[in-house]
């Protein structure tokens, strides 16, 4: 599929890029205000959610630049960090270095390979299948058997969450929608922008009306007021936004909402896995900000549901 860069995208891309400017000059500006005592978490995290939005602008620019080969490389390489940022975290034993070796070096650039390809069926069925059946196999003839079955696990959802899950994001490149031809990079974009922008709106409207813990041990920040603020302003956002996609407003609004929802579980489970392993962050990649799992969690679910949602309703 040959993806154009039409004028629709260039317009969406300049007006985020000009309110991601504002939100900036705001936060710096209210720096004072926001973290009196320096001490504070507020301003510290709302700048690293603006962070994440500076840097997932960049990997657009890039793909819009490079086309359909280029982001997928991109992907494949955010997918190899995430990837390494899980496995580090995770204990491992002399008899899992193999299989892992063959999860970097092998299964995740064919993974990307056969998305290139277009082989539909099997980007969808190697992980999950082959893969899944694989790692065990390799772990097996190793003949380390201590904790075997929950190191085999590990590795089978770093595989599925980093790999897998993250490779449906240029997977959406691919699907044929009648009427949409060489405009899929702004599904790409509007998935990456509802999800951003849920994450950033749950925060301030946490934070500003938020009283209700959703989870103390897995997330304390996170409350009930900001999730439905959160969700109920970006929804709102994906429906005014339906002249870029194939959906109709209501549709738009609808896919947002689910979108919100998968990203916040997204977040939530990708949490757990922290408070597991005993770490705030999966990685140091940007200084004070965490790594680069800690700023795609929410992507992480959200892709592969909203790829079948379009593939289903809207593709041939």
């Amino acid at each position: 599929m040959n993806l154009g860069i039409d004028t629709e995208l260039l317009i969406l891309v300049g007006m985020v890029i000009a309110l991601i400017s504002l939100a900036h000059g705001i936060a710096r500006g209210m720096r004072n205000r926001l973290d009196p005592t320096g001490s504070g978490t507020f301003y510290q995290n709302l700048m690293a959610r603006i962070y994440a939005w500076w840097g997932m602008i960049a990997v657009l620019a890039v793909a819009l630049l490079l086309g359909e080969i280029g982001t997928l490389i991109i992907f494949a390489i955010i997918s190899f960090q995430a990837l390494r940022e899980f496995v580090t975290m995770t204990p491992t034993r002399p008899g899992d270095h193999r299989a892992l070796c063959w999860s970097f070096f092998f299964i995740l650039p064919a993974q990307y390979l056969a998305i290139g390809l277009d082989l539909e069926v099997m980007s969808w069925i190697f992980i999950p299948v082959y893969a899944f059946i694989f790692m065990p196999v390799r772990a097996a003839l190793a003949e380390d058997t201590v904790d075997f079955l929950s190191r085999t696990a590990k590795a089978q959802w770093a595989l599925m969450i980093c790999v897998y899950f993250v490779s449906h994001g240029p997977m959406l490149l691919m699907i044929d929608i009648p009427g949409y031809e060489a405009e899929n990079m702004k599904l790409l974009f509007f998935i990456i922008l509802i999800v951003q922008l849920s994450d950033v709106l749950q925060y301030v409207w946490g934070k500003s009306i938020g009283k209700t813990p959703i989870s103390k041990k897995l997330s304390p920040n996170k409350t009930v007021e900001g999730l439905v603020g959160g969700i109920a302003s970006t929804s709102l956002v994906g429906a005014l936004l339906w002249w870029a996609t194939p959906f109709s407003p209501w549709g738009a609004w609808g896919i947002s909402i689910v979108l919100c929802l998968m990203g916040f579980l997204g977040g939530l489970v990708l949490s757990a896995i922290k408070r597991d392993r005993g770490i705030k962050d999966y990685g140091t990649m940007i200084p004070g900000h965490g790594g680069m799992m800690d700023r795609i969690d929410s992507l992480c679910f959200a892709a592969p549901v909203f790829y079948r949602i379009v593939l289903f309703y809207y593709g041939t």
